[in-house]
């Protein structure tokens, strides 16, 4: 009868995100394994929901804008003798453009960063969630193995 609860518990685990075997310690019946593997495994996934990063792109724009209109003006000031002869809209112009261009760029990487981010956040949910499913099962006196 054990061999058969332990098959089942197996079996049952096989849905969780990693193949891992629950064995009843306490002479708990395969219903009640079932049970509370189910209820471990609502526990889980309730306990680790996390919000995604949002807003990367736009952050990244913002920044890349800053820093491109920054450095034209920078770009300007290392040539005051020429730079003070052109005329205010033209300076105005080239400031923008370089923003538009770098705010382009910053959008490019602030949504890289955001998915990097989310990526890493997604593992970490998975993780909290596996040791929130192991310790809730251990908790109720399975042995849970890889």
């Amino acid at each position: 009868m054990f061999r058969h609860s332990l098959f089942i518990a197996a079996c049952l685990c096989a849905t969780q995100a990693s193949a891992e075997s629950v064995v009843p310690l306490k002479g708990q019946t395969s219903q009640q394994t079932q049970i509370d593997i189910n209820d471990c495994h609502s526990i889980a996934s309730t306990s680790t929901t996390s919000t995604p990063p949002a807003g990367g792109r736009l952050k990244g724009a913002a920044v890349g804008a800053a820093a491109g209109a920054t450095a034209a003006e920078v770009r300007g000031r290392q040539h005051d003798e020429f730079y003070e002869a052109v005329d205010d809209d033209r300076k105005q112009d080239y400031r923008q453009n370089r923003a538009k261009e770098t705010a382009a760029a910053g959008a490019v990487v602030g949504g890289a960063r955001q998915r990097q981010d989310r990526r890493e956040q997604r593992r970490t949910d998975a993780s909290a969630s596996s040791s929130a499913y192991t310790g809730c099962l251990q908790g109720r006196g399975y042995q849970v193995t890889p």
